[in-house]
């Protein structure tokens, strides 16, 4: 666990500091009032799975295939985002690579315009790891300690 003044990860410590109750090292400690010593929690593991058989994903060049395929039949961004029912700014952002479009939309994209966006994947047999989340900033990131 990190302490939440200055994010160094150790033995904590519940402490008021300046009216809040934060978990905190025994170093910051002395900026606060220490109330009693955090029980330790066993460190969580990241989820491993096997990914097992093909996998569907969008192609890298969806943006021009889509882009293309729209050119092709005559419609402009507007008159085709009409169409399929979606916003103009939408197909835009599509057709610059800002947005890519989700398994169920591509399907769709690719029966109107008679393209394939969808492709199967076969991942190789190595396993996968969930990324920890990163710690975010803490309280003594922001703020100046006094010294």
């Amino acid at each position: 666990m990190q302490c939440e003044l200055c994010g160094k990860s150790t033995e904590l410590f519940t402490a008021m500091v300046e009216g809040t109750q934060l978990r905190v090292c025994a170093g910051c400690g002395k900026f606060g009032n220490v109330l009693r010593k955090v029980p330790l929690v066993p460190a969580h593991r990241p989820a491993v799975r096997r990914e097992t058989g093909p996998v569907e994903q969008i192609v890298s060049d969806y943006a021009q295939r889509i882009r293309a395929a729209r050119e092709k039949q005559g419609l402009t961004q507007q008159d085709f985002a009409k169409h399929i029912t979606l916003k103009e700014s939408l197909v835009h952002k599509m057709e610059t690579g800002q947005f890519e479009p989700p398994l169920d939309l591509a399907r769709k994209l690719e029966k109107l315009l008679h393209i394939t966006l969808v492709e199967l994947y076969v991942a190789s047999d190595t396993l996968a790891t969930k990324e920890e989340p990163r710690p975010g900033l803490t309280i003594g990131d922001i703020l100046k300690l006094k010294k």
